[in-house]
């Protein structure tokens, strides 16, 4: 070979090539390529298009799906694929068409079906997930026109969703595919869909949308392939593609032996294809690589070739596309064998989302070597063949225990690359299984994988060969090689499973200090996991006529391989009067006034809003260290670096550096001292969010460290509380335990939960040049608060500074007070340099800063009576507060308020204690610290049920709340709806149908176990601190006619706004399309609080009410005078008459104010009720469990919207799924928060939903406190989810009495796979005890 067009251009330096590429149809000519670009960046800053959201930014989330067309010369077809466009290098997109969210249709012009079916079925909610999910279901559609459900399924394991529940947006997507909109007899509760629209009652409804309504797929609207990029794609010339940016070269061979010749010069070159490795590593670990391979089109790595032993794969082949060569080869080879393909199918299955699949290469999973990687124990326990080349030749080594020499390293030589992979046939006497264990079964990390393959003499259950393969257990994958040798020759039956599991727990031992944690359960894994390979091959022997034990019948179940149902749904909410107008939109369905917006990507968010033509971008600079003084700050080398303007520090900030949502215990830059890590001590400004972000990382802090106190424990040991210590005391305690039968103490921890709104944190700050003036645009749910402490920081009155919130993609109590934490910042930065400033935080950075739900830990001593009426309680609620009070106060008060849930209890005392620590400042979160007041009641109410050996729903019945009795704050109870709730849900779910049902599969099934509870909840609605209960509104009529109303409150997905308009149009009698709400600012409605505590629909729904009556009022002459007349000619008269058509409303919440020192006062407006009932499967040998049904009934008053109420219980329950059985953050022993994106922290995802689920708003339950006797909805649904957990706990003790173990056993939440794991002992768990003594090593994480 004489050198490469590659070779010329890089010695000439010449420029780069031109990219080509098209968008949406239109062709883009780049002819500057920045390889360090990714196509979300350049859509949104360069083109403009921000309908395609950021997320993640590391392909876990699915915000950023677009979809990729290709022309295929080879077939002359056209390949369509689903991408994560933050993943996605410019530089990849040569003669490709980009098709966006904007390209598929609009509101202007014409919605595509895939977009008004999720608006009009309810599927869209804050809307920030919508235009992902939109294109990821677009895409399936062009490849495959009728789907079926399980395609659908598999198109959104890459997507995620906070708000809806995902119910919905399945519900609205059925619709395309071969199962239609139909229930397929299962999915309506006692009938067909078809003939159940009216179910039982004449006052029930169950539809939220009508499919008849549905805009028909038009081939004709799809978005085509442009003509003249098939074209230039046939007749493209030969050559090596080149783009040199600042630091980085891209260089893209067209050619083979180009390769070689590029990787001998560059041996340490990085290989990309679909850069969903190197991509995170340049994001998230500061990587630079100044060369760049991207192999991705040539023909020899894209190839698939099928040989005598096997299929032999390009080592450029995407996931997906061999996916299906196994597939297509599984359904035409003999079943003997298929072995091996079925396993790495199998693998396949869980292998990230459909995004990643589309574009990750076979080979750049094995060359990234990670030591928990799916597919390498499959290659390695089946000896698959690689083909290694360099420019002088090619070797072919085998996948075995040589393989990988260290972590994330491979005997593959510099200069050499992987050109293929052969996945063999598998022999008629070998079997072959995957297995792989993870938090969350789709699109997550692997705990452990295992892949094992045994080989027996023909005819006899002899082994002959055994590969044992593990990945998770060392810093490679790896042979347990020790017991593999043992058990050669040996029969398989019961004496070589003992053998192989002694074995297995002396060889794959783990240091207790080993990344990742989970020392034990990782251990048991390996054990676990070989039982389930020895029953299935038992099985297989049999099948073949070989004379083995048969797997007992108890036992079967822990051979099936996990296949998801279809998930089926009713939704029960209450007919309209008969009568109500058909203008009257209180209590329907509405569809969310935003949805259709939010489908096609046309609703602005804060990071939508178009750069100002001198703007900057800024980059926080934050601690490493969680305790410590800061002794230097060296920003020197800073100014050096392209694009930078300025450095900001305490110093810049011209007013207080003091801030505080309550206590001013905060600075807005740390000034001397750091008390957490992710402690924000300056940040730099640049013209790109790429320069900012790189300058940043280059500041250098030295500390002196001081010890840091991070965990509860440490705290409680260390006496490091905030004050007060808040107590609720009613009832004679001592009395009470004087004549209880019984007093049993225990605890529980409960862990915090990170909010996950699909919009990071993000504020534009304006600086509009006179009086200190300055205008914001930002995420938040508190404009006033951030208006008075930005104000505060510039050193004006808060006259000068208008926030502005047009809307949020998601909030959840998040976005209440942590959100000024950074707009303060940015506002100190526009102020200093009097240009505007944006800065919208990356997923970790927004993780590792605002907080999240406060740990809990709660300690109750309990004394009951033999029926199990409890009659004295002694609790303490010891909260993580972190370094700063923020809203921790009022957290505890309400955990307090809730400390007995929905139980009558005499005698009682809770005490909350406030931990300071050095984590960042925990907040307001969704529940507001109800929910772990309440886990600890559910806790002490399983142990006495399990104490006294009764059925658990028998003892919760009997301590209800019953009319008229007074909680322990004093406060009675009116219009209780419990029981009612109750009831209904025990008919509903099938409940004593279910738990004998229950009870006979724990008899029939040693190895999996399914688990019933019922549970319910009680929520006061309205703000603790009382002055917080008022709202304003503001609405102007204009002289055509149409309503601009403004209210207090903010959107963020839970439909306020849609639900204002309806109050609005109810009152005035005008038609809904005539109002319009265009934003919350605090220059029309000022002094707002926050949009929190639920209360929002209450209070300003009351505000705009009182402003709507006072217009009313204006008008009534007018109407009087002309009674036939139009609402227009009102209007104009009036106007004509000089008549004020713009008025103010005001609320405030009457008799409110409860006294801790008395424990006298209203604490709440009323309550909110609601109960479910869950059943789970839980896997005894893995931890992992399945949600099997949930049947929901939430007493919500009259409903002023039943589709966005039954949303927020939906998006409330699955918020609570995650909190009680998934979402685990990890904090190192030094206060580093180590969760801190979707690939680490697991919220709830499609898969995650019942396969039952039954929502019904209780009829007949008018609530005349709150506007047209609605309730609030957006907190109290959340809890009910607690009913999984419990029922997983059910499930457990279940498992627990097979090993002889009863009575009640600790089990803190989250119920993760590990827990449930390690709490069902059995013989597995007793051969892996823990590693070492606490306190004797180093752990990775501690339990806050």
């Amino acid at each position: 070979m004489n050198g490469s067009t590659a070779d010329t251009k890089i010695r000439s330096g010449s420029d780069s090539d031109e990219l080509v590429f098209f968008v949406n149809g239109k062709k883009i000519v780049e002819k500057n390529v920045e390889p360090e670009t990714t196509l979300l960046t350049y859509l949104r800053r360069k083109l403009g298009l921000t309908g395609t959201k950021l997320g993640c930014a590391e392909g876990g989330c699915g915000a950023c799906t677009v979809m990729l067309s290709r022309y295929q010369t080879q077939t002359g077809h056209l390949l369509h694929c689903s991408v994560n466009a933050c993943l996605t290098p410019l530089g990849s997109l040569h003669l490709v068409a980009v098709t966006t969210v904007e390209g598929i249709g609009s509101v202007a012009r014409r919605l595509h079906p895939v977009q008004e079916r999720i608006s009009r079925a309810h599927g869209s909610q804050c809307g920030f997930c919508t235009p992902g999910i939109v294109m990821s279901m677009y895409a399936l559609l062009r490849n495959k026109a009728t789907p079926t459900m399980a395609d659908v399924e598999e198109a959104f394991q890459g997507n995620l969703c906070r708000c809806t529940g995902y119910r919905a947006i399945i519900e609205g997507y059925k619709t395309f595919t071969e199962e239609g909109g139909c229930c397929g007899g299962s999915g309506r509760g006692n009938g067909c869909c078809m003939t159940n629209d009216k179910q039982g009652d004449t006052d029930e409804v169950t539809s939220l949308f009508d499919a008849a309504d549905f805009a028909p797929v038009d081939p004709t609207q799809e978005v085509i392939f442009p003509p003249e990029l098939m074209s230039l794609t046939k007749h493209q010339r030969g050559g090596c593609l080149c783009f040199r940016g600042n630091q980085v070269l891209w260089l893209q061979p067209d050619s083979l032996d180009e390769f070689l010749q590029l990787k001998w010069k560059h041996p340490h070159a990085r290989v990309v294809v679909g850069n969903t490795e190197v991509g995170i590593e340049v994001k998230f670990k500061n990587m630079i690589y100044p060369v760049i391979l991207a192999p991705a089109f040539i023909p020899e790595l894209n190839s698939v070739t099928h040989s005598e032993d096997g299929i032999v794969f390009g080592a450029g082949c995407t996931l997906s596309h061999m996916g299906a060569v196994l597939k297509q080869a599984v359904e035409v080879c003999p079943p003997h064998q298929n072995q091996v393909f079925l396993a790495v199918l199998e693998q396949l299955r869980w292998f990230a989302g459909q995004q990643i699949r589309n574009v990750a290469a076979v080979g750049g999973n094995i060359m990234t070597a990670s030591p928990i990687s799916d597919l390498n124990p499959v290659f390695m326990a089946t000896g698959c063949k690689l083909t290694l080349m360099d420019k002088d030749g090619s070797r072919v080594v085998q996948m075995d225990d040589g393989f990988f020499t260290g972590y994330r390293r491979t005997i593959v030589r510099p200069q050499e690359i992987l050109v293929s992979i052969e996945i063999p046939y598998s022999q008629k006497t070998q079997f072959v299984s995957a297995f792989k264990q993870s938090p969350r079964r789709e699109d997550d990390i692997s705990v452990v994988t295992a892949a094992m393959s045994v080989t027996f003499t023909p005819g006899t259950n002899v082994v002959q060969d055994l590969r044992l393969s593990y990945g998770g257990m060392a810093a490679t994958t790896v042979l347990a090689k020790r017991t593999m040798n043992r058990l050669l020759g040996r029969h398989w039956e019961e004496e070589l499973l003992q053998e192989a599991c002694s074995s297995l727990a002396e060889e794959m031992t783990l240091d207790p200090s080993v990344p990742g944690g989970m020392v034990t359960y990782r251990q048991t894994l390996t054990l676990s996991l070989f039982y389930k390979f020895y029953l299935m091959v038992l099985q297989k022997l049999r099948r073949q006529g070989v004379n083995v034990d048969e797997v007992p019948s108890d036992c079967l179940s822990a051979t099936q391989i996990y296949h998801p149902q279809t998930p089926s749904s009713v939704q029960i909410y209450q007919a309209l009067p008969e009568g109500q107008s058909k203008n009257d939109v209180v209590g329907r369905p509405i569809m969310h006034l935003a949805a259709m917006k939010q489908a096609t990507g046309e609703a602005v968010y804060c990071d939508d809003l178009p750069l100002y033509e001198n703007e900057l971008y800024l980059s926080l600079i934050t601690s490493s260290k969680a305790h410590a003084n800061i002794t230097s700050i060296d920003s020197s080398a800073v100014q050096s670096f392209p694009g930078v303007v300025s450095c900001v520090f305490a110093a810049d900030v011209p007013g207080s550096n003091i801030t505080g949502v309550i206590e001013s215990d905060e600075t807005v830059l740390a000034d001397r001292q750091v008390t957490c890590v992710g402690h924000i001590i300056g940040a730099v400004v640049a013209d790109t969010q790429l320069h900012a972000q790189r300058a940043a990382k280059a500041v250098k802090i030295q500390y002196e460290e001081l010890e840091p106190i991070v965990t509860i424990q440490e705290a409680i040991a260390a006496k490091s509380f905030y004050q007060p210590t808040r107590t609720i005391q009613k009832g004679d305690l001592e009395a009470g335990f004087k004549q209880a039968d019984h007093i049993l103490e225990g605890e529980i921890h409960i862990g915090g939960q990170e909010h996950f709104y699909l919009e990071t944190n993000v504020t534009l700050a304006v600086p509009r040049g006179e009086d200190g003036e300055m205008e914001l645009f930002v995420s938040t749910q508190s404009a006033t608060k951030t208006q008075t402490l930005v104000a505060k920081a510039l050193g004006v009155p808060a006259n000068r500074v208008v926030v502005r919130v047009k809307r949020m993609g998601g909030g959840f109590g998040g976005k209440e007070s942590r959100t000024t934490v950074l707009s303060s910042v940015v506002a100190v930065a526009a102020n200093k340099l009097k240009r505007p400033v944006r800065c919208m935080l990356d997923r970790d950075e927004d993780m590792l800063i605002t907080g999240g739900r406060h740990p809990f830990y709660g300690k109750y001593k309990v004394g009951f009576l033999n029926s199990g009426k409890v009659v004295a309680l002694d609790v303490s609620y010891y909260s993580n507060v972190g370094n700063s009070m923020d809203l921790s106060l009022s957290i505890m008060d309400r955990a307090l308020f809730h400390m007995e849930n929905s139980y009558s209890v005499v005698n009682i005392r809770g005490q909350g204690f406030l931990c300071r620590t050095n984590l960042p400042s925990n907040t307001a979160f969704r529940g507001f610290g109800g929910p772990q007041g309440m886990m600890v009641a559910e806790s002490w109410m399983t142990d006495v049920a399990l104490t006294l050996g009764k059925p658990a729903e028998e003892v919760r019945r009997l301590n209800l709340y019953e009319e008229g009795e007074s909680t322990p704050y004093n406060q009675i109870v009116d219009n209780v709806t419990l029981d009612r709730c109750w009831d209904e849900c025990l008919s509903r779910s099938g409940y004593h149908r279910r738990r004998a049902a229950v009870e006979l599969y724990n008899r029939q099934n040693r190895w999996t176990k399914r688990g019933l509870a019922i549970i319910p909840t009680k929520f006061g609605i309205s703000f603790t601190a009382v002055f917080l209960n008022q709202a304003g509104a503001l609405i102007h009529i204009y002289t055509d006619g149409s309503v601009l109303l403004t209210h207090g409150g903010t959107e963020m997905g839970q439909g306020l706004h849609t639900k204002m308009v309806q109050v609005a149009s109810r009152v005035l009698g005008i038609p809904f399309s005539k109002i319009h709400i265009s934003e919350t600012s605090t220059n029309t409605v000022p002094n707002t609080s926050p949009t929190a505590a639920s209360a929002s629909s209450d209070l300003n729904g009351a505000a705009v009410k009182n402003a709507c009556e006072v217009l009313l009022k204006r008008l009534k002459p007018y109407k009087t005078k002309n009674p036939k007349g139009s609402w227009e000619e009102w209007v104009k008269a009036a106007y004509l008459d000089r008549v004020n058509l713009s008025a103010n409303g005001f609320y405030r919440t009457p008799d409110l104010g409860y006294d801790f020192k008395s424990n006298s006062g209203r604490a709440f407006h009323y309550f909110t009720y609601g109960v479910a009932c869950s059943e789970v499967e839980i896997d005894c040998l893995t931890g992992a469990h399945k949600n099997l049904s949930s049947t929901i009934v939430m007493d919500v008053g009259h409903s002023l919207n039943p589709a966005i109420d039954i949303g927020q219980v939906e998006g409330a329950f699955m918020q609570g799924l995650g909190l009680f059985t998934l979402e685990e953050l990890h904090y190192s022993p030094r206060g580093v928060l180590l969760t801190r994106g979707p690939g680490s922290y697991k919220i709830p995802a499609f898969g995650d939903i019942p396969t039952e689920m039954t929502v019904s708003l209780l009829r007949d339950a008018p609530n005349h406190k709150a506007i047209f006797a609605s309730k609030a909805v957006g907190e109290p649904p959340l809890f009910l989810a607690s009913s999984v957990f419990y029922a997983i706990k059910d499930a457990i003790m279940a498992a627990r009495a097979e090993s002889g173990m009863s009575g009640p056993f600790r089990l803190d939440s989250p119920a993760s796979a590990e827990r449930i794991r390690n709490t069902c002992s059995d013989h597995f768990t007793k051969l892996c005890p823990p590693p070492a003594e606490p306190g004797s090593f180093t752990p990775w994480s501690v339990q806050v």
